[in-house]
């Protein structure tokens, strides 16, 4: 019993780390005076490389190494899973345009960039939850100094995701607290999800290849439908386009080092 609980805080720390770096990281948000269109447009191209790069070595490459361990099928798995999480969030839109038929289109977006980043986070924390959870059942690879890794990587990795919300946020007017509030808010659903991967770390290890994949699905569809479109409406879209690129490499340095 007293192992259990102790897997479980380490969980709770390890998540609590990772949702700081996102505060740290919304935080970003209080060094701009000013909106200058062409800066918020770059990291508007800066966030969706940032979550395109999350899309694939945050989620879809560990789910691909998750599928094959557990004995599944990761062409067929991955890719029920990448549709639901984009069907889901076309879903929510149509539901959202209809109930809040007065929103701006901006208010769509944000809230669209929120959501699917929220629901990013909920796997990367479950990942971490299972990660230290995984110590007690001696699973294979499972270590200790793996699991805080994985905790250091993703928090580090939640930094311009961030930024990714707050930035936006300050663009469309809100106020710099408001902005730096629903940035970090994105993230809260770490503690609680690693809390309960490490809590029932066996049964949530079975189907996180599909948790995974539905968040890179939902991420890719917010980039395609929101956020590449509207940094493209700057004149100078082919820098708008290297800022992308930035973001991109950006984290897929940050995921491959780590």
């Amino acid at each position: 019993m007293i192992l259990k609980i102790n897997y479980t805080i380490y969980a709770l720390y390890g998540t609590l780390f990772t949702f700081l770096l996102t505060m740290l990281g919304s935080s970003t948000v209080f060094f701009f005076k000013k909106i200058n269109k062409n800066i918020m447009d770059a990291t508007l191209g800066i966030a969706a490389g940032i979550m395109m790069s999350a899309s694939f070595w945050s989620l879809l490459n560990p789910a691909i190494e998750n599928a094959k361990e557990l004995k599944q099928i990761p062409c067929i798995v991955l890719s029920i899973g990448f549709f639901l999480g984009g069907i889901f969030i076309f879903i929510t839109d149509k539901i959202f345009q209809r109930k809040f038929k007065k929103l701006k289109h901006t208010d769509k977006r944000l809230f669209l960039l929120i959501l699917s980043i929220t629901m990013h986070n909920i796997p990367e924390g479950l990942a971490v939850g299972i990660a230290f959870g995984s110590l007690k059942y001696h699973l294979a690879g499972a270590s200790l100094t793996n699991a805080i890794v994985l905790a250091v990587g993703i928090g580090i990795q939640n930094f311009p995701e961030g930024s990714a919300i707050s930035l936006p946020l300050r663009r469309e007017g809100y106020t710099r607290k408001k902005a730096f509030l629903l940035g970090s808010l994105s993230a809260i659903v770490e503690p609680i999800f690693g809390v309960i991967g490490a809590l029932i770390t066996l049964k949530i290890r079975t189907i996180m290849p599909v948790l995974l994949s539905f968040a890179a699905g939902a991420m890719i569809y917010v980039i395609v439908q929101e956020l590449i479109p509207e940094s493209q409406t700057n004149k100078n879209k082919s820098l708008m386009a290297i800022f992308t690129l930035i973001g991109f490499i950006i984290m897929m340095m940050l995921d491959t080092l780590m």
